[in-house]
């Protein structure tokens, strides 16, 4: 016969092996909502994105705007500054994306593209044509004489 103490324990033994049942609103509960579907998740995405696409179109400045533009997102991109909800630092945290890392990633993408226009406009000026006569082309009469000989045709 068991005593007290081996039915006690026999009956804890039972407990721990048997399954916990849970219900499937406790099941989903316990997985994470993805971060993108919270709103200000998105919204931080959003911006993001945003200054990416910015930094991106405005890299070559071809207009003031551009240069001002690509300032500004620079200035935002490197700044350590964590005080604010919308800064580079608590938006890469909050989209467990590292920022050093992105950073990084955006600064050499930025000297590659430099380096690939300015081998672009060195080919260019250099052309491997040799010009003949100091002009490209050069037209013999003026457009109103096309005109005249296409309506007396």
């Amino acid at each position: 016969m068991m005593t007290h103490t081996a039915m006690v324990e026999a009956h804890s033994l039972s407990t721990t092996v048997e399954a916990d049942l849970i219900v499937p609103s406790q099941f989903f509960d316990r997985i994470r909502a993805e971060r993108s579907s919270q709103p200000e998740k998105r919204l931080m995405l959003a911006v993001m994105e945003d200054a990416i696409s910015t930094f991106q179109k405005s890299v070559q400045g071809a207009t003031r705007r551009q240069r001002r533009l690509l300032k500004d997102t620079e200035e935002w991109i490197g700044s350590a500054d964590s005080g604010w909800p919308f800064s580079f630092e608590n938006i890469c945290a909050a989209l467990d994306i590292e920022a050093d890392y992105l950073r990084t990633g955006l600064k050499r993408w930025k000297g590659t593209l430099l380096a690939q226009c300015k081998r672009q406009d060195s080919a260019a000026t250099h052309s491997p044509f040799r010009r003949v006569s100091g002009r490209r082309h050069s037209l013999s009469t003026g457009r109103s004489a096309f005109s005249r000989s296409a309506k007396a045709a």
